[in-house]
């Protein structure tokens, strides 16, 4: 799906949802969605203040949560990253599996882990307000690389 029906998907949600869609909001949404795997606010800020050149680290971290609390990208905790999330029009459970060689974020959407996960948690008297499953190993790719130091 390209990044402008991205852009539209997500401006009639904000109108749906009665929240602004501001222009920084916006381009850092934009940024996000052009994005292949997990990027850094930081990152995220260099290539923001080529579109705007006052951008400041309070500017992409408050286009982030904004974007966070839509469901837009997801934080990538281990990492202090973001990941664009394709699947923001419906809520949805969510896994990563994180190369620890290449870098790459892989998102998944198994109901049975997340139930399973609750399961656990409510047996344990214990009551989730948020959670994040992240995997960290090497992905097909890497794992048929041969080493480095051989």
């Amino acid at each position: 799906m390209s990044i402008e029906h991205q852009l539209e998907r997500a401006e009639q949600l904000c109108q749906q949802r009665g929240v602004r869609f501001t222009p920084t909001r916006r381009h850092v949404f934009t940024l996000m969605a052009g994005q292949k795997g997990a990027v850094s606010a930081y990152d995220l800020l260099d290539r923001l203040k080529e579109l705007e050149p006052n951008a400041k680290p309070p500017t992409v971290y408050r286009a982030l949560d904004f974007l966070l609390t839509q469901g837009f990208v997801h934080k990538v905790e281990s990492l202090n990253a973001f990941l664009f999330c394709d699947h923001f029009a419906e809520h949805h459970p969510m896994q990563l599996l994180i190369c620890t060689q290449c870098g790459q974020v892989i998102e998944l959407h198994d109901e049975a882990i997340n139930n399973a996960f609750e399961h656990q948690a409510q047996l344990h008297g214990f009551a989730i307000t948020s959670q994040s499953i992240e995997a960290h190993g090497r992905c097909r790719q890497c794992q048929a690389e041969k080493p480095a130091n051989c």
